[in-house]
């Protein structure tokens, strides 16, 4: 399977590995590997993380399952700089050299600016943060140069125009964003061939929220007779002539197994199939609901002050709207009891969770809004 853009990338669907399967708060190890062989067994070699991931246990997990057990030509990794691990250009290095240690590597495939938006942009610049990053690059410590970005294409143009060293832009994309205001995938997206980058996508399935779909939706795609709701998303975002790679991240040997059948012999989305996904995108937004895709950066990359777990929060409204069933309000209050954290009702409104929410939530309302419906 080869790439179109990167000839060392086999295919064009990578491992994401944000939503590890966990056991007890740790990364289970023997499932990972599982999942980890059965991705280089289909013929697939990209794995993608970040150590904000799983509060750095995503890196470690990556040296323990991957790096270890396989030789370094047998797989890339890409990794990324994130705002909140450096205050000063002299930060960067000694960082990055640890993420090197962390996963167990001499060097990175790729190496991604994370999460780029306007107003961490300003800090990278100060910073110098692209510069070191190329002058890395220039040491062979990193292969190819990049970024991730959740901001609007006016703000991605001016990055690609100020840093045309840049070889590939992640970013989020997916059937229920394409037309999105606030995430504006579509724009996004054509900010990046119009600079000629090719594109890694993220939030494929949008966070899981692409698979369990309102029951006039999920009964649409049933009705094509093929894969499963996932499927469609992923092969929705693989469709586009500009798409390197797509990322999924995976937490189980069963999600795995569903998008290594939908990728492995790829073929892009029929008429018919990309019809139906319009119409399930239509039922979709006329839920009304939050969309949030769990990815904690708000309670991991800046810590709440009240340990608010706002993502499962999140997830419990979004249900409670969508199905109206009582246990919705039995699992807001098992999220709540006998573990300390916070309340909906309990935030301060300090704002920190807003800063970093790559889908620019107002989360303070929000949360205004589970207190209203759950307490």
């Amino acid at each position: 399977m080869q790439n179109n853009f990167f000839p060392e990338i086999k295919g064009n669907f990578g491992f994401g590995c944000m939503r590890l399967p966990l056991k007890n708060g740790e990364v289970d190890y023997d499932e990972f590997i599982k999942m980890a062989d059965a991705f280089v067994d289909a013929g697939f070699n990209y794995f993608d993380t970040a150590h904000g991931y799983i509060g750095g246990k995503s890196e470690t997990a990556i040296r323990e399952c991957v790096t270890k057990r396989y030789d370094r030509s047998q797989f890339l990794l890409t990794n990324k700089l994130t705002e909140p691990y450096f205050n000063s250009q002299s930060d960067i290095r000694p960082f990055f050299e640890n993420q090197l240690s962390w996963c167990g590597v001499e060097y990175f495939d790729f190496y991604l600016m994370h999460a780029q938006d306007k107003g961490n942009y300003q800090k990278f610049k100060r910073c110098k943060a692209y510069e070191t990053a190329y002058k890395l690059k220039e040491e062979g410590l990193i292969k190819h140069f990049g970024l991730s970005f959740h901001d609007k294409a006016e703000v991605l143009d001016t990055i690609l125009n100020e840093h045309p060293e840049v070889e590939a832009v992640q970013i989020q994309f997916n059937y229920v964003d394409y037309e999105d205001a606030s995430i504006e995938s579509r724009k996004v997206y054509e900010v990046c061939e119009k600079h000629g980058k090719p594109v890694i996508v993220m939030e494929p399935v949008k966070g899981g929220s692409l698979v369990n779909l309102p029951e006039n939706a999920d009964k649409i795609l049933r009705e094509l007779g093929g894969g499963s709701n996932a499927s469609y998303a992923i092969r929705y975002a693989a469709s586009f002539d500009s798409m390197m790679m797509v990322l999924s991240g995976m937490s189980n040997m069963e999600q795995m197994e569903d998008n290594l059948s939908a990728m492995k012999d790829f073929k892009p989305l029929t008429d018919r199939e990309m019809s139906a996904i319009m119409e399930v995108c239509t039922i979709f937004k006329k839920q009304n609901l939050i969309p949030c895709t769990s990815c904690k950066y708000c309670i991991e990359e800046n810590h709440c002050p009240k340990d608010i777990l706002i993502p499962e929060l999140f997830a419990s409204l979004n249900a409670h709207e969508a199905f109206h069933n009582w246990n919705t309000a039995y699992y807001y209050n098992s999220i709540l009891t006998g573990n300390g954290h916070g309340k909906a009702s309990e935030c301060i409104k300090c704002g920190k969770c807003e800063k970093v929410c790559p889908q620019h939530l107002e989360i303070r309302k929000l949360l205004g809004d589970v207190a209203k419906t759950f307490e």
